[in-house]
This record gives structure tokens, C-alpha cells and sequence, in this order.
């Protein structure tokens, strides 16, 4: 087993401030990653939600590994702000779950939502240059993180333009297809990655879903498809494919 790090690895784009989140009963603490050119410009932004923020920049906060996401946009000198909001640890199978689950519980991803778009969104948009529309808002997480981003822009879609939905837990409620029936279309540029090893039902659930949004894309151009191979639950997996995804969903592959 690897050692934790001693040391933050954070870039110099990367710094964190608290915000009261009444939904989620208490503080939250949100990391924000700022383009390399932010303090030289007087540009705008789009903006790239992230759950998870633990993992996503800081290999000292991070879980099993980070994301490496402020190396990757530092690397691409991308111009995007990133939002990594912290997950609420006891509390985040809670949160990033739309429905429950007769084992696990959750079912309060609605009052997660809720903070994101009326608590730290008009923060982000008020404190920093955004474009705050839908064509640059995005969402991204994985495992229960992909499940949310893939609610939210079936809940919301007039916030969110484009989601990055890794390795969605898809199986944890079925009311989550029901959802996918229910509106009348998507018109959202929708990222989906999984590993052929994660899990016995992850690709199974992924190619249902699929089959459901097929008919309901406003263009077949906004859905894209990515299955690694050898790849399997983890940050690793998802750190190397952060990339590309980032990439396809900002139209520049």
C-alpha cells in the first residue's frame, strides 16, 4: 500500500475557501481551480462542477489517489474554471443519490442539487468571471458522483449544457431510467466512460441507458461513449481519462 503523501500537491491555479450549505446542514468546503491566464485577463469563463474535491486535485486530501485535474489543465493551459465541491463523507452516498436504495440508503441527491444551483452557483457567478449559461456550465463525477451529474442534467437542463459521467452506479435505484422516459428530450453534450472491469453490471446498465437516451437526444452528436479496457473502479481510471473527456465535452477533439 502506498504511503499518503506528507505534502499537498496542489497547483498554484487551485485554492479553497468554506460556504454555508443550509441544504446539507452545515459548511462545505469548495476547492477552485483558476485558468492560467484568469489574473492577466479580464476574460470569462466556463464553469466545470465537480463532486468528490477531496480527490480531485490534492493527492494529501484524496482517498485512493486524485485526479490530477489542475496538472491536466495546467498542461492544456485550459481555460475553464473548476468548482470541486467536498463530499459530505458519512453523508455522501446521501447526497449523490437521487433515489434509495433498499441496502445502502441515500435517496437526498435533490437537496445536493439544491446547494449546488441556489447556494454555491450565484456564489461562483458573483465572486469570479463566469459564463453562467448552460452551453458553459458543466458537470462531472464518478461512480455515485456520475449518477448525479447524469440526474442533474435530466433535473436541470436549463443550468447544465455537458456532463462527464464516469463509471455511473446506474444500479443503485431503477427509477433512474423512469426519469430518462419521463422528458420529453436531452439537450446536453453527455461524456460516458466505464472500465470492462469494474463491476459485472456496469457496462450491462451502461448500454441500457444508452439505449434510452438514443431517443431522446435533440443530436446524436452529444452522446459519446468510452469503454477502457482493463479499466477498473478507481481514481486511476478516472484521473487517465479526465483528459479526453474534458476535451470532447469542450468541442475541442
Amino acid at each position: 500500500m502506498t504511503a499518503k503523501p506528507q505534502t499537498p500537491s496542489l497547483s498554484q491555479n487551485v485554492s479553497t475557501f468554506t460556504i454555508n450549505a443550509p441544504q446539507l446542514g452545515g459548511e462545505r468546503k469548495i476547492w477552485i481551480y483558476l485558468p492560467n491566464i484568469y489574473g492577466n485577463s479580464d476574460k470569462k469563463f466556463p464553469v466545470l462542477y465537480m463532486h468528490d474535491g477531496q480527490n480531485l486535485f490534492d493527492s494529501f486530501t484524496a482517498f485512493a489517489g486524485e485526479w490530477r485535474i489542475d496538472e491536466t489543465l495546467d498542461s492544456l493551459n485550459a481555460e475553464t474554471i473548476v468548482i470541486g465541491v467536498e463530499n459530505g463523507g458519512d453523508n455522501r452516498i446521501n447526497e449523490l443519490t437521487p433515489y434509495p436504495n433498499e441496502k445502502y440508503g441515500g435517496g437526498n441527491g435533490d437537496k445536493y442539487l439544491d446547494f449546488l444551483i441556489t447556494t454555491l452557483k450565484p456564489y461562483i457567478d458573483e465572486h469570479y468571471r463566469t459564463l453562467s449559461d448552460k452551453e458553459n456550465t458543466m458537470i462531472m463525477g464518478s461512480s455515485l458522483g456520475g449518477l448525479i451529474s447524469f440526474y442533474a442534467v435530466l433535473k436541470y437542463p436549463k443550468v447544465f449544457g455537458k456532463a462527464g459521467i464516469f463509471s455511473p452506479s446506474f444500479w443503485f435505484n431503477d427509477k433512474i431510467y423512469d426519469d430518462v422516459h419521463a422528458v420529453e428530450s436531452i439537450d446536453a453534450k453527455m461524456y460516458f466512460m466505464a472500465g470492462d472491469h469494474e463491476s459485472s453490471e456496469m457496462i450491462t446498465d451502461l448500454e441500457r441507458m444508452e439505449e434510452l437516451i438514443y431517443f431522446k437526444l435533440t443530436d446524436r452528436k452529444f452522446f459519446y461513449k468510452k469503454i477502457v479496457h482493463n479499466g477498473r473502479h478507481n481514481e486511476k481510471l478516472w484521473a487517465s481519462q479526465f483528459k479526453d473527456a474534458y476535451l470532447w465535452l469542450t468541442g475541442k477533439i
